[in-house]
């Protein structure tokens, strides 16, 4: 049998791959159809995601956390969790189809109304195989989804390349989704051993609910509070500003997104099978905090400062409305990690009702800077944006403190050297590209290559320890957290 250790590996480079492979195809996806299809398509399908995400999230009912987190899942549980989410699928999936003419309506965009019938599809699908991903999850088996969301983002991608080169706008948007569910869901069955039983219990939905019924309703906060933008933007200005506020987004997503994806589907069960350990658990996120912030920040204002060129580049000059967006959303970005390394604590201790309470707190008072910033444009939105991820995060540091004496200040203190460096290789970048003369390309190129290798040459002169530890890991030596 593997030991944890090998486990975690595996499960970081089989994740790494999926999310690597998936954000390729994203991309290449994404620079096609944004050179075909204009932002208001964009910004009309955006008006759905709001919607889909709550259907998504009520589906899954915070249980696949649940089957992760509980130390001994029978089969029972699983079969339980199965038949619970295919129902809420069903359920969600006619509500949806239900209030589709009304979501046309409000936003007087009748094309809405089919084009949410035919996504409502993806979410039961989608709840068909939430059991099959939590169970590899909890065994840190990530080959198989590997495999599967790959292979689904490749189809669904070139489909909807092929649809919109026929002209069919917005439902190329909307093909893509539903086909990704269908591969994904379908790959998934074939290469998962599970197989639903005909049982269900009462007891066993209670038991799991206790816990996830908590992170259910923190999810739905999230989500709502996520694409709150969408809302207002939708509602107080034009369909043309929030395509290009979603592409901005979506951008910054490619990078930061992965990596919080890898924190979220690693760290979780990571740290729940070191729970009963607090000194283990704490040496555990220190080295998350490390590892990943090691990438994220440079990351990050790498693309801040070269949003200029990236955007014009992978999208064309039709879309430079976004490179301020980009440009201020990259600062969000920064802190996206850090959060969700601390709320993976509350988790894998069992705190979901904890991790429910400080979700409402933050989007509370989240919502009241966006709600301030929106009075000052689409700009004044993004800024509202930044000021609440700072403050997520110290709500979220603070219980960690608490129970594992890691928090925010501790926390700032072990990124630090990474800010400071990443500060200076921003600056560098600047200096080249004010003097470099060229293409946009070239000096997209010149940027990567100054930054780098100054971040490296910066971090190794220094000694900086998660530079040392990422190479000790390459060369396979001992190392300990």
């Amino acid at each position: 049998m593997k030991s944890l250790k090998k486990k975690s590996i595996s499960a970081v480079l089989w994740t790494v791959m999926e999310l690597f492979f998936k954000q390729i195809f994203k991309i290449a996806v994404a620079v096609f159809l944004a050179r075909l299809l204009s932002p208001e398509e964009f910004g009309t399908l955006a008006l759905l995601s709001i919607f889909i995400g709550v259907a998504n999230i009520l589906v899954e009912g915070g249980f696949a956390a649940a089957l992760v987190q509980k130390q001994d899942v029978s089969d029972t549980d699983a079969s339980t969790v199965f038949w619970f989410n295919c129902g809420m699928g069903a359920i969600m999936a006619g509500f949806l189809y239900l209030i589709a003419p009304y979501i046309a309506h409000y936003y007087d965009k009748p094309i809405l109304k089919d084009v949410m019938v035919l996504i409502s599809l993806s979410v039961f699908i989608s709840s068909l195989g939430g059991v099959q991903h939590a169970l590899l999850t909890k065994k840190l088996e990530f080959k198989t989804p590997m495999k599967a969301a790959v292979t689904a983002a490749a189809i669904s991608g070139a489909s909807a390349c092929y649809l919109a080169v026929r002209g069919l706008g917005i439902w190329a948007l909307a093909w893509q989704a539903l086909i990704n569910s269908g591969v994904y869901i379908a790959l998934l069955w074939m290469l998962s051993d599970w197989r639903p039983k005909w049982l269900f219990s009462l007891t066993s939905l209670t038991s799991l609910f206790k816990f996830g019924g908590f992170l259910m309703l923190s999810g739905l906060l999230n989500t709502v509070y996520s694409r709150l933008y969408t809302l207002l933007i939708g509602q107080y200005y034009h369909l043309h500003d929030l395509g290009i506020f979603d592409r901005a987004k979506n951008t910054q997503q490619i990078p930061v997104g992965m990596l919080s994806l890898l924190v979220y589907r690693v760290a979780f069960p990571l740290f729940s099978a070191a729970a009963t350990d607090k000194e283990r658990l704490k040496r555990g996120v220190r080295l998350a905090v490390h590892s990943i912030m090691l990438v994220n920040v440079p990351v990050m204002l790498g693309l801040m400062v070269t949003a200029d060129k990236v955007v014009l580049i992978m999208f064309g000059p039709q879309w430079s409305e976004a490179i301020p967006f980009l440009e201020i959303l990259c600062l969000v970005g920064v802190m996206q990690p850090l959060q969700v390394i601390n709320l993976n604590v509350l988790k894998a201790l069992g705190y979901s009702n904890l991790f429910f309470r400080l979700e409402i707190l933050k989007k509370v008072v989240g919502t009241v800077f966006i709600l301030i910033g929106i009075n000052y444009g689409v700009l004044g939105l993004a800024w509202g944006m930044v000021v609440s991820s700072v403050v997520a995060f110290w709500i979220n540091a603070y219980y960690t403190k608490y129970f594992l004496n890691y928090g925010v200040l501790k926390q700032v203190v072990d990124i630090l050297p990474i800010i400071l460096i990443s500060i200076i290789m921003v600056a560098c970048i600047g200096y080249v590209s004010s003097i470099y003369v060229g293409s946009d390309f070239e000096r997209l190129l010149v940027d990567i290559f100054v930054g780098i290798a100054v971040y490296l040459i910066l971090s190794l002169m220094f000694n900086y320890k998660a530079i040392v530890l990422f190479i000790n890991i390459l060369q396979k030596k001992k190392v300990s957290p």
